[in-house]
């Protein structure tokens, strides 16, 4: 198996760190700036492919080809752009698509099926395309350093001429993006009183350049959206940085988090769940915190504009 990665200006998306460790350390970098995306993953990746060249599934296939593996299976992360390459290369080489898979084998794939709620195991009988959940795995890092090779492919015969010139890419909007590509999250739990406090916690979130993810108690309250809602019915995520505020810390909501570099708690209850997991476990009355932090940046947001 090859785990194949988008890369944009340099940078690889969420979880394709898991989705190299899933293929055993084989990888095929694609895009724009590989060799710095590289730069960030090499401590998991055994042998790598860097591919200049533009991120669609004619080019990923005429690179696969060049390296003489057109046979392998090809797992990619389900990021915005994994989700949006798997079914086009499924669709190119005629194979079998495992979308949002929680596990990988050549002989196995394991599937989340209605919101979390079960797992559909399949049993593949030739090579397949699948696209791995994000923060579902964890990853094992690699002792030696990757064997690199630059892989040089001309372009596609059916790539379209334009004249449109891309002058930057800019960064995503943290208060739109996709929950799983989120570096930091400002989560919310049943210890805020009402749905006013999460129109809060989205304006603190904005603030902070930073998405806000829920609880499913919060969605099921309909205080928020369903695609806010993180954990093993929800969304996983796997950010930087995790600020719960009132988040009791139930093995649903947490299963989905992956693995937090940091994690910040706000909660009355010192002995709950969330705070154990904490780097940081404030204990207080989340509401008063979070009003506290809204006066913080409407202050700032008010001194900045003057």
């Amino acid at each position: 198996m090859i785990a194949v990665i988008p890369v944009r200006d340099g940078v690889a998306p969420a979880g394709a760190d898991e989705a190299i460790c899933e293929a055993s350390g084989q990888a095929l970098l694609i895009g724009s700036r590989t060799a710095q995306a590289l730069e960030n993953l090499g401590q998991v990746a055994h042998q790598v492919w860097l591919v200049e060249a533009t991120i669609d599934a004619a080019q990923v296939i005429s690179a696969v080809n060049h390296i003489g593996r057109s046979h392998e299976s090809l797992i990619l992360p389900a990021s915005p752009d994994g989700r949006d390459l798997a079914p086009h290369l499924a669709h190119a080489l005629g194979r079998n698509l495992y979308a949002g898979a929680i596990s990988i084998s050549d002989n196995k794939v394991s599937v989340s099926r209605h919101g979390g709620l079960s797992i559909a195991d399949f049993s593949p009988d030739a090579s397949f395309i699948a696209t791995l959940q994000i923060g579902i795995r964890g990853v094992d890092s690699m002792s030696a350093s990757p064997t690199i090779t630059s892989v040089d492919i001309a372009p596609t015969s059916n790539t379209a001429q334009t004249s449109v010139i891309s002058l930057a890419v800019l960064p995503p909007d943290a208060s739109t993006m996709d929950l799983s590509e989120a570096p930091r999250i400002i989560g919310g739990g049943a210890g805020l009183e009402s749905g006013e406090r999460f129109v809060q916690l989205q304006n603190v979130a904005t603030a902070l350049d930073a998405s806000m993810g829920v609880t499913r108690v919060i969605t099921d309250r309909g205080w928020a959206d369903h695609e806010r809602q993180i954990g093993t019915t929800g969304v996983v995520v796997d950010p930087d940085l995790y600020i719960a505020f009132g988040v009791s810390g139930a093995v649903q909501h947490t299963s989905g988090l992956g693995q937090p570099e940091h994690i910040i708690s706000v909660n009355t209850d010192a002995h709950c769940p969330m705070m154990q997991m904490a780097d940081i476990a404030i204990v207080a009355d989340a509401n008063a915190v979070l009003e506290e932090l809204v006066q913080l940046v409407t202050g700032a947001s008010q001194v900045g504009a003057a």
